[in-house]
């Protein structure tokens, strides 16, 4: 899963852009580029990943991701099934920060916006967002000229003042991926989002950065303040979540199929992680559903 820079440059004639994308599937690439990037699930489900985070979306999901903030979406296995009739659609809105001039958001009447675009650089996902912002979104595929800045603009404010929302990608994440000058980080993020759900070796992820294991171990904690082990667990377990809550009757294979070798290890690591069973994650998940 290679880390795959788009070129956006044709943003540089225009303010921001706007396109509605349906496909089969959507497109399976680990990427990022220097546009904040504003998407609407109209149809599909899958999981996102985004920096380190790893989240399931669906219908109406709303996402902000900042400008070069590592991401993907990864649609369910159904839509890669050849007999599948399934469509995966999205409204995609990329931008600049400063698509309006470089001092345009730092005046007090833009506050706001210039706080939303700070938060995006982990990556924001809006929880139970008015259906009238979707509809806007989807309205600005028909505006033209001044009516579709002020609409955008508009657009932002009320996502600026949205309470609701989960930022996505640690701080940590960040912090390392802006650092990694010698690219060695990008290579084991690449490698950990291609294989966590299978047994990745202490050896075999320090041979990924050509490094000893001992080397590797003090450098992982350095960067991520954090042991290699850990942030392994806390990615199966981020996607162990996105499995319950769509196969929340199945617990033992959802253990397997999110990266554990056995169950007791990954109940214990799930407890740890989100500080409740894997049973009471789903309980919880039914009672917000209700």
């Amino acid at each position: 899963m290679k880390l795959h820079l788009l070129d956006r440059s044709t943003l540089n004639d225009n303010t921001f852009s706007i396109k509605k994308n349906c496909y089969p599937y959507f497109l399976k690439l680990w990427h990022h580029h220097p546009d904040l990037e504003l998407v609407v699930i109209n149809k599909s489900t899958g999981t996102c990943f985004v920096g380190d985070a790893i989240e399931k979306f669906e219908k109406n999901d709303i996402v902000l991701i900042g400008a070069d903030l590592p991401h993907m979406w990864l649609n369910d296995d159904v839509y890669f099934r050849k007999d599948s009739k399934l469509l995966a659609e999205a409204v995609a809105i990329h931008f600049k920060k400063d698509f309006l001039g470089k001092q345009f958001f730092e005046i007090s009447e833009m506050k706001n916006i210039q706080e939303l675009f700070l938060r995006s650089q982990n990556g924001i996902k809006f929880i139970n967002v008015d259906p009238n912002i979707i509809n806007d979104i989807e309205n600005l595929l028909v505006l033209n000229g001044f009516e579709k800045m002020i609409s955008f603009l508009s657009i932002l404010n009320k996502l600026a003042k949205h309470k609701a929302y989960k930022l996505l990608a640690s701080d940590g994440f960040l912090n390392t991926f802006n650092k990694s000058e010698n690219k060695v980080l990008d290579k084991v993020y690449e490698y950990i989002f291609k294989n966590f759900t299978k047994p990745i070796t202490l050896n075999e992820i320090a041979s990924v950065a050509n490094m000893n294991p001992s080397a590797f171990s003090r450098f992982f904690k350095r960067v991520n303040r954090k042991l290699f082990s850990k942030y392994l667990n806390e990615i199966r377990i981020g996607y162990a979540c996105k499995l319950l809550m769509e196969q929340n009757n199945n617990i033992a294979s959802i253990c397997y199929e999110s990266g554990f070798n056995n169950l007791s290890n990954f109940n214990r690591q799930f407890k740890l992680i989100t500080k409740m069973s894997p049973k009471a994650y789903i309980k919880q998940h039914q009672n917000k559903n209700d």
